[in-house]
C-alpha cells in the first residue's frame, strides 16, 4: 500500500508530495506526476528519494502550486 504525504514545508511557492511505494510504484507514480504537472509550467521535479531499509522507495514530489 502506498503512502502519501502532501506538505508545505518553506514559503517558496512549491507544493511537495511524498510518497513510499515499491520501485515500480515509485516510478508510474513519479512518471504520472510530470506527465500531470509538465515541468515547463510547473517546475516539477523529483526533490528527494531514497532506497528504504525494506526496499521501498520515499520520494519528494515538487511543483508550483499554479501555472502561469
Amino acid at each position: 500500500m502506498a503512502e502519501r504525504r502532501r506538505r508545505r514545508l518553506r514559503d517558496d511557492g512549491y507544493l511537495r508530495e511524498t510518497f513510499t511505494q515499491k520501485r515500480d510504484d515509485a516510478r508510474r507514480t513519479a512518471r504520472a506526476f510530470l506527465d500531470r504537472f509538465p515541468k515547463q509550467a510547473y517546475m516539477s521535479e523529483v526533490e528527494h528519494w531514497r532506497e528504504l531499509p525494506n526496499g521501498d522507495i520515499e520520494f519528494t514530489m515538487r511543483r508550483l502550486r499554479t501555472a502561469d
